[in-house]
């Protein structure tokens, strides 16, 4: 027999729309038995006991995976060792903490929480693509994406389950998500917003202060190798690509407290993404694939909008024609040393020489090969910036944010943009102490006249709707919000609301 639901704010605010709700980033933690058989029946018997042996030390600590809980003072002090995420789910309310374990149960309670439909995200996706070991990071992500798919596929018309896909090299991306979506069916995927990768010149002398010392490897910029085949793959296969970040090892030496997860918490997620961002978008990958969607998960829309503002407003000063006003080239040299000997005075006397060089070193600093930043966007005019970044990046906004309605500022907002953000609950994790009430803090902004009601039915239903059915037209098929969805997909075709 079912559970009584409870009549809540939520489900009231939910049957006064004439809209679904989807969550686009909820919670669940991974069914852990179906992991473990996965783990058993990808690896084998030898890998696995190998595995369950590792994780029973790992479980020592709880989710500690940096050994910040079994260190002395002196110890984390002379190694830095950052304070991981601890306590960080909800337990006094038993019903949500059964809730973000349990898919049956979550499924009889989305009524309550007034949400229509989940894409459920969990915690192992967060760290196996991280896993350095390759043999164990790629059994246990095919473990995992297996496990995901068998528990949540009698729940696919409400509650879509998230593959994880592991970014070291482009071909063990590719490899994973064919799997995921070929075999497995999975409709959604995830990738970490980078990877930690030795630096050579530290690595040779002193190999065990990987991955503390290390570089991020964004897959666009500068990258170790070229992810264009993987992105085309997820072009040919209809999946967009979500970013979740997290308190992982990928977090700077600076920045970071032995002391304080909340210090090592607050700006994170943002500042990850925002790495990842604007790496693929300097890395031209937006103008490569413009028929990709990309969405920056559980980091907000403020930091999308300064990035937003900055890339314009560097762009401005720094394009390719705008670097003449700084070419030293440019420059009357002979004026300039007239002007220098005229009002140097005892400054430059008897400096002549070293200014010349200074002058022509200034010139050697900029290659002409090397000085349009901007190349791989293929660019005219600042419009072309616009038409680069807001399409194709989706951004997760968290229900209790204040800063969401920033995103439909088209007052302050640059070329009066409204950006893609989308609803993330959040479910499961500490922030939500109370899952029912999700609804009702998000809808808050509604109610405070902050945002319309139209901002947000794009806010919690509509984009996410363009991010995963403007990749997939079937994505929502046979799913509870199906007629719904593809009215949003037909009016943003004919260039509708």
């Amino acid at each position: 027999m079912g559970m009584i639901a409870h009549r809540t704010k939520s489900a009231e605010i939910r049957a006064g729309l004439d809209h679904p709700i989807v969550d686009a980033d909820g919670h669940l933690t991974e069914f852990s038995p179906r992991f473990i058989e996965c783990v058993h029946e990808v690896g084998g018997v030898d890998f696995a006991n190998r595995f369950l042996a590792r994780m029973a030390e790992s479980n020592v600590r709880g989710s500690d995976w940096s050994g910040w809980a079994g260190q002395s003072w002196e110890q984390r002090r002379d190694r830095r060792t950052r304070r991981s995420p601890w306590w960080g789910s909800p337990t006094k309310n038993t019903l949500d903490a059964a809730t973000a374990a349990l898919p049956n149960l979550l499924r009889e309670r989305m009524d309550e929480m007034g949400i229509d439909y989940v894409i459920s995200y969990g915690g192992l996706s967060l760290y196996l693509p991280l896993e350095n070991d390759e043999e164990i990071r790629r059994i246990t992500i095919r473990a995992l994406n297996t496990a995901q798919a068998d528990v949540y596929r009698e729940h696919a018309d409400r509650i879509t389950p998230v593959a994880a896909i592991p970014m070291h090299t482009p071909q063990e991306a590719i490899d994973e998500l064919e799997h995921a979506v070929n075999v497995l069916g999975h409709k959604v995927i995830m990738i970490a917003p980078g990877v930690p990768r030795p630096i050579p010149s530290i690595h040779r002398e002193h190999p065990d202060v990987f991955p503390d010392a290390c570089w991020v490897d964004n897959y666009a910029l500068d990258s170790e190798y070229d992810y264009d085949p993987f992105w085309a793959k997820c072009v040919e296969l209809h999946v967009a690509v979500t970013v979740h970040a997290g308190i992982l090892p990928v977090v700077p030496w600076y920045g970071r407290s032995i002391s304080s997860f909340v210090y090592n918490h607050l700006g994170n997620h943002a500042y990850s993404l925002g790495l990842l961002c604007k790496a693929l978008f300097l890395g031209g990958v937006t103008r490569r694939f413009p028929g990709l969607n990309i969405a920056f998960l559980e980091g907000g829309i403020g930091w999308a909008i300064i990035m937003f503002a900055e890339i314009i407003g560097t762009w401005e000063k720094r394009n390719l024609d705008a670097l003449e006003l700084t070419n030293p080239a440019n420059m009357d040299r002979q004026q300039y040393l007239d002007l220098t000997a005229r009002y140097g005075g005892p400054m430059v006397e008897g400096k002549q020489a070293m200014i010349e060089r200074n002058l022509d070193q200034l010139i050697q600093a900029a290659p002409p090969e090397l000085r349009d930043e901007w190349a791989a966007l293929e660019i005219s005019k600042k419009d072309d910036l616009r038409d680069l970044f807001v399409p194709n990046f989706y951004f997760g906004c968290e229900a209790d944010d204040p800063i969401n309605s920033w995103a439909f500022n088209t007052k302050t907002n640059p070329f009066g943009a409204r950006l893609n953000a989308v609803m993330g609950s959040d479910i499961g994790h500490y922030d939500v102490p109370d899952m029912t009430k999700v609804v009702e803090e998000v809808y808050a902004l509604v109610e405070d006249g902050v945002v319309s009601e139209q901002d947000f039915k794009d806010l919690v239903f509509g984009n996410a709707v363009r991010l995963h059915g403007g990749m997939n037209p079937d994505f929502f098929k046979g799913t509870a919000i199906e007629s719904d969805a593809a009215n949003i997909l037909a009016d943003t075709k004919t260039g509708g609301g």
